[in-house]
């Protein structure tokens, strides 16, 4: 969608469902596509209930950019173990971004993935809202 002067906005946002994951399963959302080359500047995920970390068992949250087929760069993660606490329902968890700046590079119609991973025997994902921020190049 175009400014009052035609042009594109700086930021970019991508808003995506994700459905919820039983323990044991693992999600994959396509998340969106970048229309423009630009840098990764958030995500942030809004569950539509509490997910609570834990050590042994465990989720991991991450997106991916797929780029035009089969890429894995890893964008941003979060690791849903004890350290890392609780998402509450219906508040904003964001996802620490990767620490490679090269990683959160987009190219024109790179195709971007959120994955919902267990670890061990898991633990369930309620599911709920990504949204992601791409700020031009």
């Amino acid at each position: 969608m175009a400014t009052a002067t035609g042009e594109s906005p700086d930021v970019i946002k991508l808003e995506s469902y994700v459905p919820a994951a039983a323990v044991g399963v693992n999600t994959i959302v396509i998340a969106g596509k970048a229309d423009v080359v630009g840098t990764i500047t958030e995500v942030a995920y809004i569950p539509v209930a509490a997910v609570v970390g834990a050590d042994t068992n465990s989720r991991t949250f991450s997106l991916v950019n797929k780029a035009t087929g089969a890429g894995a760069t890893v964008m941003a993660t979060l690791p849903m173990i004890a350290s890392a606490g609780t998402a509450a329902a219906y508040v904003v968890k964001d996802l620490p971004l990767s620490g490679i700046a090269a990683n959160l590079d987009t190219a024109a119609g790179d195709v971007l993935a959120f994955t919902s991973t267990y670890v061990g025997t898991g633990i369930a994902d309620p599911g709920g809202r990504l949204i992601i921020s791409l700020s031009r190049a």
